[in-house]
């Protein structure tokens, strides 16, 4: 089993990131990776058990699961259906806590899958830099906050 644990620091209060992040269907506005984004059978965003069906800039298709939506602890839970790539059994979490020294946001984004043999590093690396790495960067250009 593969685990990716990311975790930043945003200069934004946690309130604000967290009304970006609880849209499980707004990732399309914000992250470069992803082209186009809708939620399966017209639910809420925010519906627990809610399909995003989205495309990548490339063209790939994806479907993921909202497993779990907390806004008190300012927390979500996230699986793969469909995804070209081989990430099998993937589990995401992604929680947010305050950081009140300067009143900033901290993110921590991790997940769990199977991969392939010999595919395990590969895989966790475009994980951790393409899809993590590239989100924390984007919300902080999306909010207008430094990195």
């Amino acid at each position: 089993m593969v685990k990716v644990v990311t975790s930043t620091i945003i200069d934004a209060p946690v309130e604000q990131v967290w009304q970006v992040l609880r849209d499980f269907n707004g990732h399309d506005v914000w992250h470069p990776i992803v082209r186009d984004s809708h939620v399966e059978r017209r639910l809420p965003s925010d519906k627990v058990g809610c399909v995003r069906n989205f495309h990548l800039q490339d063209g790939s298709n994806l479907r993921e699961l909202l497993l779990t939506l907390s806004d008190a602890d300012m927390a979500f839970s996230y699986c793969l259906l469909d995804t070209p790539v081989p990430l099998l059994n993937y589990v995401a979490h992604v929680r947010l806590a305050p950081v009140t020294d300067g009143d900033r946001s901290f993110w921590h984004w991790e997940s769990r899958f199977d991969a392939p043999p010999g595919r395990e590093k590969e895989l966790h690396d475009m994980v951790a830099t393409n899809v993590y790495q590239g989100g924390f960067d984007a919300i902080r250009a999306h909010m207008g906050v430094g990195s």
